[in-house]
């Protein structure tokens, strides 16, 4: 007899599931670079964790010393394409930290960067990350510098990588939206928002988690620079999207560990 066809799921259980970047495990060969930080008062919420945004920015900070520790030539520009950041536990105030990174993968015009921050009490996030990049004025891609190769190769063992982004583009008609307003203080050296500034919106959401989960695991895809101004957030399921005033989605975050 003919098994009677099981019900279709509702519509929350037929979600595609968050799709996010491997994180490939640590090189047996090549350039590891270590940076180190301290959790200060800024970096830190009223319960003593380190905020994500915090930790993109001390990702940042190692990429950017790594470059300038390897002498390779360069007068491009790199910008973070994709972040995923995974804690397996936050690190707390005070408690300093080792980043190690090291280059997982590469194409023509973008490479990607692994890191590990660890922490002397036992703060853990693994981290990959998706660099493009650009031309002196940031407007166009341009191939790797010249001696990438050489330098950042042997970890990532010819391993190649892709920048197409994942991530649903456009939120659905029913998500929710709260106002969110880009300050001058979020701005960089390239004249628009730093790229760790956008994990506050899930800063914000998580204030209603207590404690937060962990492990905490997210991806964000960056999509659009943004500027000074106004802008909404907008969640549904386990995504939000980051929008500026004209409704242009400028970035979109992935996050598994958010309840539906």
């Amino acid at each position: 007899r003919a098994l009677a066809r099981a019900a279709a799921p509702p519509r929350a259980a037929r979600v595609r599931a968050v799709e996010l970047t491997a994180l490939a495990p640590a090189p047996t060969d090549g350039r590891v670079f270590t940076d180190r930080a301290r959790a200060g008062l800024g970096d830190v919420d009223p319960s003593g964790r380190v905020r994500l945004d915090a930790v993109a920015r001390w990702l940042q900070d190692a990429a950017f010393a790594d470059l300038v520790d390897s002498g390779l030539p360069d007068d491009g520009v790199w910008v973070v394409r994709r972040l995923r950041m995974r804690a397996e536990r936050f690190p707390r105030f005070q408690e300093t930290v080792a980043i190690e990174t090291w280059c997982s993968g590469a194409a023509a015009l973008w490479a990607e960067r692994r890191s590990t921050v660890r922490g002397e009490q036992g703060g853990l996030v693994e981290a990959v990350a998706l660099w493009v990049h650009l031309d002196p004025d940031g407007a166009r891609p341009r191939r790797v510098p010249p001696g990438f190769e050489a330098v950042y190769g042997p970890s990532a063992a010819g391993r190649r990588v892709r920048a197409r982004l994942r991530q649903r583009t456009a939120p659905p008609k029913d998500a929710a939206r709260a106002p969110w307003r880009f300050r001058a203080a979020d701005l960089d050296l390239a004249d628009h928002v730093n790229n760790a500034v956008y994990w506050q919106a899930l800063e914000e959401h998580l204030r209603g988690d207590a404690p937060v989960p962990e492990p905490l695991d997210a991806e964000i895809e960056h999509r659009a620079p943004a500027d000074i101004g106004e802008a909404t957030v907008m969640r549904a399921d386990q995504r939000l999207w980051i929008a500026g005033a004209d409704d242009e989605v400028l970035a979109t975050l992935a996050v598994p560990s958010l309840a539906v």
